[in-house]
């Protein structure tokens, strides 16, 4: 892909996978996101969690300092509405990177 894209999978109680929804579809370098759009199809869902996945058409999966404020706002939005962010997961041609695995969730 050639540009990003930024997924939300939405999680039941046992983390199970109830649905995704693309919330957006950004340039070769981003993707905007707002709490807004990440949690309105995971409020629609009744889902419990949510897993945050984007690609970097880099092919370097490390994430910018942009994905890490992006993610650590997410996680205090989700704090608040109640649906608990499990995972960022960015994936590009050279690996992936978690911020669960890597202790900044």
């Amino acid at each position: 892909m050639r540009k990003e894209h930024f997924v939300v999978l939405m999680l039941d109680g046992r983390n199970r996978v109830v649905g995704e929804s693309q919330i957006s579809q950004g340039t070769l370098t981003a993707s905007l996101v707002h709490p807004r759009e990440v949690f309105r199809p995971a409020v629609s869902a009744a889902a419990a969690a949510i897993v945050l996945v984007h690609n970097h058409p880099s092919g370097d999966p490390s994430p910018s300092a942009e994905d890490q404020r992006v993610t650590q706002r997410l996680v205090e939005a989700g704090e608040i509405v109640g649906i608990r962010v499990v995972d960022h997961v960015v994936v590009a041609e050279g690996g992936f990177y978690s911020f669960q695995e890597n202790d900044k969730i």
